[in-house]
């Protein structure tokens, strides 16, 4: 029995590529799919109103266990009446499970069978985080859909150590998965098994046999080859349940995205682009800017003619200019508006193209126009 008022309507797949389009079903609202999530690790996407977020497109967001936890804990959130009601946002939420922080923290952690002890970064105390304890944490914060605990798996790794991981990755999933007694909530589990094929069809095959409400493909995007990241994925979806979500985690340029759309992916999320609005990088429809550059000084045009966002449409390069090298607040908010609905946008594209079966033609002009533009 899978989460009340949860479960993926596919309408339609495009026959040049096997692309899906369709709807999420969430009790907190329903959102199409494919989809980019912005991240909110914090119960915030940084610099932005909850309004500003959802007027962008945006349906799911995230926010982290890990990081709430810390601060300001999932107690005081569940008093808030969970995640939703604390942060004010309208639509569906998704909370990470912590994996990532097992592999970001590497300097601060160590793994068991039993799980994973973090030594706080905020003030040294010492975190540990079982299967059961993080299915706590996430039924408290109240999300639409919790992650099941995991270790994303470094890369480069031998196959020793996958196999190791994969497999405790596993059982974390079946530990969590009995643990999980929320109805309202969807828990999805997380496929690793590094860049070797017989590990990831085996955590997925596995991983399916405990019925989750929705399926992650993990361990990607984290400084290895493009064409890894891809592999990763082949090795993974074609076990995955065609009628349940299927989740490419920490994804955030062009390519990747349009990549796994091509292979059947549903959602992705990742925080680049506000980590890099914040430094001054745009994505927009002429390839990369970087307002920093004494070339946009005088340059009174729009930052993206093409774009229909709110900075695009009020304000200039000149004056996003001045905001930044100031460092007024305001410029990383308008940035940060804009990166987040170019990526949106690109797949509200994608979402069209799919639905009249020319999602492959899309794709390659996309990436035709973006290829030898970096940045994205």
């Amino acid at each position: 029995m899978g989460a009340k008022g949860f479960y993926l309507e596919i309408k339609h797949i495009d026959k040049t590529t096997g692309a899906r389009y369709g709807i999420l079903h969430t009790p907190h609202g329903d959102c199409e799919v494919p989809m980019f999530m912005p991240v909110g690790t914090l119960a915030t996407v940084k610099t932005l109103s909850p309004e500003e977020v959802k007027s962008l497109g945006a349906g799911v967001i995230l926010a982290n266990t890990y990081h709430l936890h810390l601060r300001p804990g999932e107690d005081i959130v569940a008093e808030a009446g969970g995640v939703q009601k604390f942060m004010n946002y309208d639509g569906p939420m998704l909370t990470d499970s912590g994996g990532y922080q097992v592999f970001s923290l590497a300097d601060n952690r160590k793994i068991t069978e039993e799980g994973v002890t973090f030594k706080s970064h905020l003030n040294g105390d010492t975190i540990k985080f079982t299967p059961e304890k993080v299915i706590e944490i996430e039924e408290k914060i109240g999300a639409d859909i919790a992650m099941s605990f995991d270790e994303c798996i470094p890369y480069p790794a031998s196959y020793e150590y996958a196999k190791k991981s994969t497999e405790r990755t596993y059982r974390w999933a079946k530990r969590g998965k009995n643990a999980h007694k929320r109805e309202d909530q969807a828990l999805f589990g997380i496929v690793q098994g590094g860049d070797f094929e017989d590990l990831r069809k085996w955590s997925a095959e596995e991983l399916v046999k405990l019925d989750f409400d929705g399926y992650s493909i993990g361990g990607t995007s984290i400084g290895e080859p493009k064409e890894v990241c891809f592999r990763m994925i082949d090795y993974a979806i074609k076990y995955l349940p065609e009628d349940k979500p299927r989740y490419l985690m920490g994804v955030g340029s062009l390519d990747y995205i349009l990549e796994g759309i091509a292979k059947g992916i549903d959602m992705m999320d990742c925080v680049l682009p506000t980590r890099i609005a914040r430094h001054g990088t745009l994505m927009t429809h002429n390839g990369r800017i970087n307002i920093r550059k004494e070339m946009y000084k005088r340059d009174f045009t729009p930052l993206d003619p093409e774009c229909d966002c709110y900075t695009c449409k009020n304000y200039t390069r000149a004056y996003l200019r001045h905001l930044y090298v100031s460092g007024e607040s305001f410029g990383a908010r308008l940035l940060s508006i804009h990166n987040i609905r170019f990526l949106i946008s690109i797949v509200e594209g994608a979402r069209v193209a799919i639905q009249e079966d020319r999602f492959k033609e899309y794709k390659d002009e996309i990436l035709k126009k973006y290829g030898d533009k970096r940045g994205f």
